[in-house]
């Protein structure tokens, strides 16, 4: 692993798509630079007014112009280039948690739902708990106490945090291809075995920051947008806001 151990200078977006497969449920920018990995997470309702396509939320660009949509816009929104990108659906996270014997997350509160049209039910106790398969995709996809889309971002923080403390422990590098092969037909990208073992390495020697963009809800026309604060750049609706400003949260590893 010693000659996978730099991954710098790379900006990766990584993108978990919905249910319908068009749209993308989770949008996240992962990159390694000076010892840390940086995890920015984008809201999904993110207004944006694409050049490409115009108004829209930032969850429907993949839908209209797949991956390299995304990464022209986050490029421009960002004020990084965004040049690589992962995709995995809601049957990759099921395959990736079990391969790895599930991951452990405190569960903030009692999570219940159903939707018997989509065949869901989600029903988690709160507490700390060892979640995998269906249970982990209800963690991550609830959103029914008033918080939307911004209590999914913190439920998110908690999975992210938790699969990649297991993803970097040695019995778990020593499987990466065995990993990549399983979970392969449910994930899409334009990193080789190669370089996503290179990422995962590179991560183990760093401290892990996570970060939402600060955002804040507003209707356009009856649709309920949010309004994002890009990093170093203007917003979409014209507001300022700097990296400091999100919030953010680090693990030692």
């Amino acid at each position: 692993f010693e000659g996978w151990s730099s991954f710098d200078d790379e900006n990766i977006v990584v993108l978990g798509m919905d249910a319908g497969g068009g749209n993308t449920d989770t949008i996240i920018i992962l990159s390694i630079e000076n010892g840390n990995t940086s995890i920015i997470q984008v809201p999904r309702d993110s207004y944006i007014d694409s050049r490409s396509f115009g108004p829209m939320k930032a969850n429907a660009l993949h839908a209209r112009g797949g991956p390299d949509a995304v990464k022209t816009e986050l490029t421009r929104l960002m004020g990084r280039p965004i040049n690589r990108h992962r995709l995995v659906n809601l049957e990759g996270i099921r395959t990736i948690s079990g391969l790895l014997g599930g991951l452990e997350v405190d569960v903030p509160k009692r999570l219940y739902y159903r939707d018997k049209s989509q065949g869901l039910l989600i029903d988690l106790q709160p507490g700390r708990q060892v979640l995998k398969g269906r249970e982990l995709e209800g963690l991550l996809r609830w959103r029914h106490d008033g918080q939307g889309d911004l209590g999914r971002l913190d439920r998110q923080q908690l999975v992210l945090k938790s699969l990649f403390n297991k993803l970097i422990q040695p019995q778990h590098l020593i499987r990466l291809p065995a990993l990549i092969t399983a979970a392969g037909r449910n994930l899409e990208t334009d990193l080789g075995p190669m370089e996503i073992g290179k990422l995962i390495t590179s991560m183990s020697t760093t401290q892990l920051e996570t970060s939402q963009l600060p955002s804040r809800p507003f209707y356009s026309n009856g649709i309920s947008y949010l309004d994002t604060q890009w990093p170093d750049t203007d917003s979409s609706l014209g507001i300022n806001a700097s990296k400091s400003s999100s919030r953010t949260f680090k693990t030692q590893f």
